[in-house]
């Protein structure tokens, strides 16, 4: 071949190259993007507080005026207590802490806490054991929240028993701490 054909040879087969790919029916081949990299979102709940159960709020208009009547109606609950004993059972913190919510509400109203004992033992001693379960009584209110000079105290011992058998089902009933509303 000779030197004057050969820039048109190179000239043709670059053309022909050309006209083959531009006619290619094949898509060109497209970068495909690197995959996303999966992300651990974490979350942190944190414990929702149970909801505090709001009491019943008695409107101090809807109290009877008569102090009897209140008592009748039994608002305030007693505390019972073990025998020989004056701490306040974890048991009977629902009812004191029911007593609390009902004397807060009620700011005017001012309660008389009976202490009582069952029939075993003696007078005397029983006295200061009933002094101990209202005082008891008293203080655990004052420590909800109720002003204590609203409170007073008195010992029946065994005096005034409220079930009068002579077995332990009418005991259990008589070591109590017994609320009387005193005014309104």
């Amino acid at each position: 071949m000779s030197l004057r054909f050969r820039p048109l040879l190179v000239g043709a087969v670059a053309a022909t190259g050309l006209l083959v790919a531009s006619c290619s029916t094949k898509p060109p081949a497209q970068v495909a993007a690197p995959a996303p990299t999966p992300t651990t979102t974490v979350v942190r709940l944190e414990p929702t507080p149970a909801p505090t159960p709001v009491p019943p709020r008695v409107v101090e208009d809807t109290l009877p005026s008569s102090v009897d009547e209140i008592n009748r109606r039994g608002y305030l609950k007693d505390a019972f207590f073990a025998f020989d004993k004056y701490a306040i059972e974890p048991a009977q913190r629902d009812a004191l802490s029911g007593d609390a919510t009902w004397l807060r509400a009620h700011p005017t109203v001012r309660a008389k806490i009976e202490g009582h004992c069952d029939e075993r033992g003696t007078a005397a001693y029983n006295m200061a054991l009933g002094e101990r379960r209202a005082t008891a009584a008293r203080e655990y209110l004052a420590s909800l929240g109720v002003d204590a000079s609203r409170l007073q105290t008195i010992s029946y011992g065994k005096e005034r028993p409220f079930a009068t058998a002579h077995d332990e089902s009418a005991w259990a009933q008589n070591r109590r701490a017994h609320f009387v509303v005193t005014a309104r």
